[in-house]
């Protein structure tokens, strides 16, 4: 996914565990996203706890969820997007949030929490970022008007100059929300004309598919069309080019979305200076420090809104109509196996 500023220390660990974790260290094991950790917030838990936290990444919820299932040990929290919280909660994996910990819990945007089908008490997790995908077009490239809809891929003026993202639940949900279906859906007909829009229409257009390094391509000038996350192009481009070069926008028909949760570990050593961390994290101008440093729209903690100083990527409402991925269970496999032949074969 996502990230692209600076990141905190990182902590090594082995496969197994944890090198060198004690009970009863003043510590705190963060586990989260590549580039998605505010240093100046977690230089302020630090201080005010008399605590060290310690980071470790992943660039992906997959590679974080298999490192767990396969014994890793000595982590407090992690920030999976919303679909892995509900497969975590499913195995048992999380512990409960001690909520009278969580004395900002009501900070968080009521429709943010309306979106978590998976625990809407933040009884396990609670909000951390809503982040979107997008279609972003470089101005200084294309003249004229072009579709603002997925529709956009097909156009032959974008032909070897265009990307997607390498993840088959962005690309086939907006598929299919560009022919007015769930991106969500696992029927078989809906799904079939999805793979024939990717694969017939929009791939002949296509590069390659790139999750991570379409940033610099775009703004190398390599690259005129994008789907992804924003902070990827807006991150590479100079800030005082971004609006004579990018356009980024959210089609009407919406767009795959995730949201980002802080969750504690079943097995967390170090519980109590945990629960504090996320707590910490939604008083009001500490997490204006995150919006500042990521300029995502701020729609998870609206009483930042009063300490921000920057001017967001996008604007909150365009985040707030996308649809969160679900967890598809077992039907996942249906979205893979399209994946894969569009992926891989002619």
């Amino acid at each position: 996914m996502k990230r692209f500023l600076k990141t905190a220390c990182a902590l090594v660990l082995t496969a197994a565990g944890c090198i060198g974790c004690k009970n009863n260290e003043r510590v705190v094991y963060l586990y989260n996203w590549t580039y998605y950790t505010p240093e100046e917030v977690v230089k302020k838990f630090e201080q005010e706890f008399d605590c060290k936290v310690n980071l470790d990444s992943y660039s992906t919820c997959e590679e974080m969820y298999a490192k767990l299932r396969a014994g890793a040990k000595g982590y407090d929290i992690v920030i999976p997007s919303n679909d892995f919280v509900s497969i975590m909660l499913r195995q048992g994996m999380l512990r409960e949030l001690d909520q009278s910990k969580l004395t900002n819990r009501a900070k968080i945007n009521p429709q943010i929490i309306e979106k978590m089908d998976f625990d809407k008490t933040m009884k396990y997790a609670v909000p951390y970022a809503l982040s979107a995908t997008g279609v972003m077009v470089n101005k200084t490239k294309v003249s004229g008007d072009y579709p603002r809809n997925y529709s956009i891929f097909a156009d032959k003026r974008f032909a070897g100059h265009a990307t997607m993202m390498d993840d088959m639940r962005e690309v086939l949900g907006v598929a299919l929300l560009q022919q007015g279906h769930d991106m969500n859906s696992l029927n078989d007909s809906e799904l079939n004309a999805a793979y024939e829009l990717v694969k017939n229409e929009w791939k002949p257009n296509i590069v390659k598919f790139d999750a991570e390094g379409f940033g610099k391509s775009f703004a190398s000038g390599d690259f005129w069309l994008c789907q992804g996350y924003p902070e990827i192009v807006y991150g590479e481009v100079d800030e005082s080019r971004w609006d004579e070069t990018i356009d980024f926008f959210i089609p009407e028909e919406g767009c795959p979305a995730t949201l980002d949760c802080m969750v504690i570990l079943k097995d967390a050593p170090h519980y109590e200076l945990a629960n504090e961390f996320i707590n910490f994290i939604h008083r009001p101008e500490n997490y204006a420090l995150f919006i500042d440093e990521f300029r995502y729209p701020n729609v998870v903690n609206l009483e930042a809104d009063a300490y921000v100083t920057v001017k967001s990527m996008y604007p909150a409402e365009q985040a707030m109509s996308c649809t969160l991925k679900a967890d598809l269970g077992e039907g996942l496999d249906k979205f893979s196996t399209i994946w894969q032949n569009i992926r891989f074969t002619n």
